[in-house]
């Protein structure tokens, strides 16, 4: 509780900093934001750059504004004129609607909410879902042969959890899976920093660990993704989210990013994220050799 209670307070002061700290941004410059993972560190470069490169305009990079809600309230605020989102991210943590249907109909229903509540613009899909990934050790799953979530929770009251702060608390998250598959651990879940989690399931510090589909490290740790064979799990499209005032004067930024419409598949961004996760290379380096490859 102590550790929770300290995490809680260390998310509102640094979203007051964000919120307070940060004017808003002017008017031939664009801001770009992302919040405090390594995917959307990632994304977010790959905005920077292709506006950059598209348009000239000069970009400012605030990445690292922590979760979902920081992200939302700054880009509301006029604080950061485009971030990276997921469409089911938005559906549930933002609009507090729950998902029904195709991932199309979710996006749809996302674009048109966000427009009509908020006067934001959403673009269309780079090409990926990030969905929750719940993964063990790769050598636990042929062990136990265990393919999908129902499965290991025959497990579970054996195993220790580590979580993100945000899934612990977000709509879509624990609270919801464990019912949805009455899971059980030995202990209350561990909560940690999204980067470490991944090393902390492979180092046995913890025994499942809700992780991103789109992880570089699964398959370089031999970690296994079980199959959510309940749909628990709404899609997760990764889509930029605009300022409309931003837009209105810059339409030619909303030009330069529908280039990238589907050209980042769920093996590119995981290639991606493991070039600055497993690799420790710098992501401006990465980001730029992609998007030569991909000639943008």
């Amino acid at each position: 509780m102590i550790e929770k209670t300290a995490r809680c307070i260390s998310v509102l002061c640094l979203a007051g900093a964000v919120l307070v700290s940060c004017g808003p941004s002017r008017e031939n410059r664009i801001v770009v934001g992302s919040k405090n993972f390594t995917e959307q560190l990632v994304l977010g470069e790959i905005i920077a750059q292709q506006i950059e490169a598209r348009t000239h305009l000069p970009v400012e990079r605030r990445f690292y504004l922590a979760g979902s809600y920081i992200c939302h309230q700054a880009i509301l605020g006029g604080r950061i004129d485009i971030y990276p989102e997921y469409t089911g991210t938005a559906l549930i943590a933002i609009l507090k609607e729950k998902p029904q249907g195709t991932s199309e109909r979710v996006y749809q229903q996302v674009k048109d909410e966000y427009a009509q509540r908020f006067g934001l613009n959403v673009g269309s899909s780079f090409g990926f879902n990030d969905t929750f990934a719940i993964e063990i050790r790769g050598d636990d799953a042929r062990r136990l042969g265990v393919k999908n979530i129902s499965q290991a929770s025959a497990h579970t009251p054996q195993w220790r959890a580590g979580f993100g702060y945000e899934f612990m608390e977000r709509p879509d998250g624990y609270k919801g899976l464990a019912a949805t598959y009455g899971l059980r651990f030995a202990e209350p879940p561990r909560i940690m920093d999204l980067g470490l989690l991944a090393r902390a399931l492979k180092d046995r510090q913890i025994d499942v660990a809700a992780g991103n589909a789109t992880d570089g490290l699964i398959a370089a740790l031999d970690l296994f993704v079980l199959e959510d064979d309940r749909h628990y799990f709404p899609p997760y499209e990764a889509v930029p989210v605009f300022r409309q005032q931003m837009l209105a004067r810059h339409p030619e930024v909303k030009q330069a990013l529908d280039e990238l419409t589907g050209r980042i598949s769920d093996d590119d961004m995981r290639r991606l994220n493991y070039a600055v996760d497993g690799q420790h290379r710098d992501a401006k380096e990465v980001v730029h050799e992609f998007l030569q490859k991909k000639g943008l």
